[in-house]
Formats: C-alpha cells, structure tokens, sequence
C-alpha cells in the first residue's frame, strides 16, 4: 500500500472526534475513503471535511479493501463484524482477504476475540489502538500502537502514517491494546501522583513555579509534570492553562484504566496503583470531571485535602 491511489477504498466506521479527523487526514493523503457513522453530528462535521458517506455500515465495507473502525467499546466492534439483529456483519459482508483495521481502544481479550473472527472469516486482522487525542487526530500526530502479523502490519503501515507520526508493532494480535492499557495505566497513576507533589506543595508553601523547576529537570520529571502539568503556568501549552478543556477527557482516562483493571485481572498481576487510580478516576467522572482533561483530577484533590 505504499501508492494511496492504488490502495484501495478504505471504509473508515466512527466519524466522531477522533475519526472524523483520521478520515479526513487520510483523504488528504490521497486515499480512497468512504465513512460511515449513525450519529448525524459526526454526518455533518464529515461532510465539511469532504468525506464522502455510505448509506450504512455494510454498503461501506461492501468492496473495501480495508475496513477502519474506530468505535465506542469491544462490544460495538464484536456487533458489528458479526452482525446483530439478523442483520449481516461486515466480516460477511467484506471482499475475500479484507484487512480489518481495528484502531478502537478495547479489552485485549475483546481485540484477539475480534482477530480470531476476522480470521475464521477468510479475512486479515490488525489491532492499532491509538494515542495523541484529538490534537493528534487533527494533525496526523497519532502514535499508533499495532498488533496483529508482520506482513499485514507492513502493509497497513502506510494507512496510519497517514494518521500518525509515530507506528510502533507491538507483536501478535491484542499487543496493540495491550501497550495501549499499558502506557495509559503509566500515564493515569502518574498524573495523580503528580497532582498530589503539587497540592502537597501548595499546603508547605511551594510555588507551582520552583516545583516544577526541580522536579521537571530531576527524578520526578515525567510526561504527566513537562507536558501535561495540572497547574497553570509552568507549561502554557497544558490544560489547566485554558480551565482544563480536554486535551484528553476524564471519561476517556477512566475508560481507559477500566480496561487495564481487566488485563490486570485477568492476568492475574499484583497491581495496586491501577486499580487504585481506575477508582480515583471513576470518582472524577461520577463528580463532573467527564468533560474536563484528566489532569482536572488535582482540584478533586484540592477538595478532598483538609484545610
């Protein structure tokens, strides 16, 4: 696939914050799109991107050479390539060999059932979850996280460095998601832990300023402190610069170490910090923090600190 104009159609499934943009970027590149999404906010933010839409699911993935969907959760994913309601799935509905190009974040266990069906199906199969937002998605920044054969990861690369700056192969089928849960466990545990450093600091007299001048160029320095910073000014660049405005959503980080709380379970890892910030990020979300970026969660800690 290294000629877009000789690609293929790429069926692009899930048109919404993330893979309206996704859509758009590979058109730009000179890919063959056609999307497909059921909510008409996302028909409408397509068609002033100029995606060209399909009627339905199906009539997109109908002689695709690939089919992307970036959807909600594993359950949309397994319903919509098996088919619910007596209606067929795309698996049945794809061109022998299709390559199933799964770029959602879902349960591992979800990804390589997805695979496997893919599979059984005479078709290919390629996990490639992804990280950036919808910054990224917007400027074709996304790191890709990808899972799946070697040969099909060589020729879907092309597809997401269209999207991407960055395609990483992670291994077989469900590695993908599995970095994904992985890194963003890192990232969840992190920013409540940096959040924390900054309340503390507050409550002995530190200014946001002087922490982040020792931290951010010592042992505590992380993406969560140098990028994200949940305080304003240090990095004018973060969040907590423009009231908290996502960024990356709450709902999406407890979304995301909900996932990792059932690789962790069903692998059976002694983790405590994940579980426990699954929890703080839960609360988060249950209290307003939905909408607001993750980093958000400090002025949850600010509420709950005595005085």
């Amino acid at each position: 696939m290294t000629d877009p104009s000789a690609a293929g159609t790429i069926a692009f499934l899930g048109l919404g914050h993330m893979g309206g943009p996704m859509a758009a970027n590979l058109i730009k590149a000179g890919y063959s799109v056609i999307g497909y999404d059921p909510v008409p906010a996302a028909v409408e933010a397509a068609q002033a991107h100029g995606i060209p839409l399909a009627g339905t699911a199906a009539e997109a993935a109908a002689g695709a050479a690939v089919v992307l969907t970036m959807l909600p959760s594993g359950r949309h994913v397994l319903d919509a390539y098996r088919g619910i309601g007596g209606e067929a799935g795309l698996l049945a509905v794809a061109g022998p060999n299709t390559l199933f190009l799964d770029c959602s974040t879902i349960n591992v266990t979800e990804a390589q059932e997805a695979a496997a069906a893919a599979i059984a199906a005479g078709h290919r199969s390629v996990d490639a979850p992804v990280s950036g937002g919808v910054v990224g998605a917007e400027a074709a920044t996304l790191t890709f996280m990808v899972g799946g054969e070697a040969e099909d990861f060589d020729s879907v690369r092309p597809v997401l460095e269209a999207m991407g700056k960055r395609v990483v192969h992670c291994g077989a089928h469900g590695l993908g998601q599995a970095a994904k849960v992985c890194n963003n466990m890192i990232l969840g545990v992190s920013m409540i832990a940096v959040s924390e450093a900054f309340v503390l600091g507050e409550k002995l007299g530190l200014t946001h300023e002087a922490l982040f001048d020792v931290a951010a160029h010592a042992s505590g320095q992380c993406w969560a402190l140098t990028t994200n910073c949940p305080v304003p000014g240090p990095v004018p660049t973060s969040p907590a610069n423009r009231d908290y405005q996502p960024g990356f959503a709450g709902a999406l980080m407890a979304k995301d170490l909900r996932l990792a709380v059932n690789a962790v379970e069903h692998t059976g890892v002694a983790a405590e910090m994940g579980p426990l910030a699954s929890r703080i990020y839960d609360s988060f979300v249950e209290h307003g923090g939905a909408g607001t970026d993750f980093s958000g969660v400090i002025n949850t800690i600010r509420e709950q600190s005595d005085h």
